[in-house]
């Protein structure tokens, strides 16, 4: 008998094999392929008739575990057209390695199924009101966006409607945007539930990966936390999705398979017909627009726990507050932060940008050292004394032959942490102070880091936008904002929005234990519009009036947004190739196309980048139609075609 079989690879359809077992849709099979034996699925459709006669080879065998289930079939057939991905390299993102995984003994999955639910947390009364009017809501296909100020005790409200399916039997999944986030979390998550959750991202080790693979497909596994990659485990009885700080940007892959993991964890629950919560202070604007369309409903928690203050707000003006030459913080600044460490407060200062300074150039030839393989400058940074390239992660020694001169003679322009760092070690010589950034919070030391953070072993924080992400510091009262003017700048249609979330998430630290805090914005802008936009409570009046300025100018999610990206090593070839692809898009596609232009980080590991942009009306399904007209269109080797649908940056 015949079977349509799907392998992990780049070809969109699957290849015919026959075999005299009994085979359903769904079953994990080995079979030959090239000189190779891979594993296969049976999928639910035979590729298109080809004019070529092949031989039709034998499948070798069938994998004895849980077959894939249809509805997780037909997720992945629907992204592969959404996201414009071969439905082979989909199958790719569901097994690991290339493989299926057999059932392993049931003592390597006991610390995943002692479920002592704790009582020790009860809820306030507006938690309990958003618990019991989520709980009313049926258990089929719904989205909920459950928005609450931060501090507010979302996590504890979720965990309780988890509760009510686990207790019915069904597993549960978490979605969480960064790794930095999965410790903490699991912590309390262990607390709260009496047993551990399986921990899903691609810093854990492949033997461990196996394990919770085949104890999600078997059922023996109740509970994943993870990243973006979680979404393609073959659950048994998936219940309930919850996606964390689902406004966050890295729930966008945006490398080898692009995709949103938030918008297809709608979709996979859809198709598994199960409830979805989306969780955040600060919806991102197509969760806001879809709540005001009613596709989504809301709960919305306004108060934090325990009725503790948000943080009030003061801005240093540098106008009238020179800062000293070679510093980056202002006396002003200096004596508030003084005032909140003789309280016994923790102090943050924040500055988005990794590294001692972005830009290192000599005095004497005034060269600015940029990285070879990429059109952005390289970064320096002082504890490891390195230039390094945040795209490509080129690495070189600060020492250079001057082509006026012997050797170099550097400045560093702009501040980065360690920068910032060094300046706060001078000013505050006898307190604790760290970096936390992502060099810093590496898996080895973060664990203990965030441990001395809570229990107020560090008097001062140093932090990148990583600290913004969910952590919980009890003692934090104070943070200093340093850079508040370089984040507002920029062409990014997405700018006020990301400014937004930033800053609602990165306030939300501080005060949570009901102590008075503050956070103060050094700025040179005296504008106070944006500071008043970011700081204002209630992010739906800001949401508001963003939606309006994107439906004015026909701005997502009003349109939609499809970007091509090629990619040469020929520079020539590119941009001629860039222009064929525009004129076949113009001629076939009833849309908007603009471009081709350089993509505005033009080099990225010594390839060029050029950059098209389909505008397209929704509901028009462009997907459809540009996978029709590309499929047909011959690209030179040399040139690599990338296809993002619903592009979030534009680098």
């Amino acid at each position: 008998m015949k079977y349509p079989v799907l392998i992990p690879n780049i070809f969109n359809f699957p290849f015919t094999y026959e075999s005299d077992l009994d085979l359903k849709v769904g079953d994990y099979v080995y079979v030959p392929f090239g000189k190779s034996k891979i594993t296969g699925v049976i999928w639910n459709e035979f590729e298109k008739k080809n004019k070529k006669n092949f031989q039709i080879k034998k499948i070798l065998k069938k994998i004895e575990i849980e077959p894939l289930k249809k509805e997780i079939i037909t997720f992945l057939n629907w992204f592969s057209e959404y996201n414009l991905v071969p439905k082979g390299m989909c199958l790719k993102l569901h097994l690991l390695s290339g493989e299926a995984v057999t059932n392993y003994e049931d003592e390597n999955y006991l610390a995943y199924n002692k479920q002592k639910f704790s009582n020790k947390f009860t809820l306030s009364s507006d938690q309990r009101e958003i618990f019991e009017e989520i709980s009313k809501k049926n258990n089929k296909f719904r989205v909920h966006l459950l928005q609450g100020t931060t501090g507010s005790g979302k996590t504890i409200v979720y965990f309780k409607h988890i509760k009510q399916f686990l207790e019915k039997g069904h597993q549960a999944m978490i979605l969480l945007p960064e790794i930095g986030l999965t410790a903490e979390f699991e912590n309390k998550f262990e607390e709260f539930f009496g047993f551990s959750a399986a921990v899903w991202h691609s810093g854990i080790t492949p033997k461990k990966k196996k394990i919770i693979w085949s104890g999600v497909s078997s059922g023996k596994i109740n509970v994943i936390i993870g990243a973006r990659s979680s979404l393609f485990l073959p659950f048994k009885n998936l219940g309930i999705i919850i996606v964390d700080e689902e406004h966050d940007q890295s729930f966008k892959q945006d490398e080898g398979v692009i995709y949103n993991a938030r918008d297809m964890a709608i979709a996979r629950a859809n198709f598994e017909n199960i409830p979805i919560n989306l969780v955040t202070a600060v919806p991102s604007i197509e969760t806001y627009a879809n709540i005001k369309k009613k596709k989504y409903s809301v709960s919305r928690l306004t108060k934090r726990y325990k009725d503790a203050n948000l943080p009030s707000y003061e801005i240093i003006d540098l106008n009238k507050n020179k800062l000293d030459k070679h510093s980056w913080i202002a006396n002003k600044t200096l004596e508030k932060v003084n005032n909140h460490l003789k309280k016994k407060d923790q102090i943050l200062f924040f500055i988005n940008r990794r590294g001692f300074a972005p830009y290192a150039l000599c005095k004497k030839c005034l060269n600015v050292y940029s990285c070879p393989n990429c059109s952005i400058n390289l970064v320096y940074h002082k504890q490891k004394n390195k230039l390094l390239c945040h795209y490509c992660g080129f690495q070189s020694q600060l020492s250079r032959n001057c082509k006026k001169d012997e050797v170099c003679d550097f400045v560093f322009s702009g501040p980065g942490v360690e920068r910032i760092f060094e300046e706060v070690k001078l000013k505050f010589p006898n307190n604790k102070i760290s970096i936390f950034s992502s060099d810093t919070m590496n898996k080895k030391s973060s664990k203990k880091k965030l441990e001395d953070i809570v229990k107020g072993k560090i008097d001062i924080l140093i932090g990148t936008q990583l600290i913004s992400k969910g952590f919980h510091f009890p003692k934090l009262n104070c943070i200093v904002i340093l850079d508040i003017d370089l984040n507002s700048n920029g062409h990014d249609l997405r700018m006020a929005e990301k400014n937004l979330q930033l800053y609602h998430q990165l306030s939300g630290r501080a005060g949570r234990t009901g102590k008075p805090a503050k956070v103060y914005f050094q700025t040179y802008n005296s504008n106070q519009n944006i500071i008043n936009q970011i700081t204002n409570p209630d992010p739906f009046i800001f949401l508001e009036n963003e939606l309006k300025l994107r439906e004015k100018n026909n701005l997502p999610p009003y349109e939609r947004f499809v970007s091509l990206i090629l990619t040469s090593s020929n520079e020539r070839s590119l941009e001629k190739e860039s222009m064929d692809i525009k004129k076949m898009l113009s001629e076939t596609l009833n849309d908007k196309i603009l471009g081709p232009v350089n993509a505005p980080i033009y080099r990225v590991r010594r390839k060029y980048r050029q950059r098209l942009l389909i505008r397209s009306k929704k509901g028009s399904n462009i997907q459809k139609r540009l996978s029709e007209v590309l499929i047909k269109y011959k690209l030179p080797k040399e040139i690599k075609l990338t296809v993002d649908v619903d592009p979030i940056t534009f680098n």
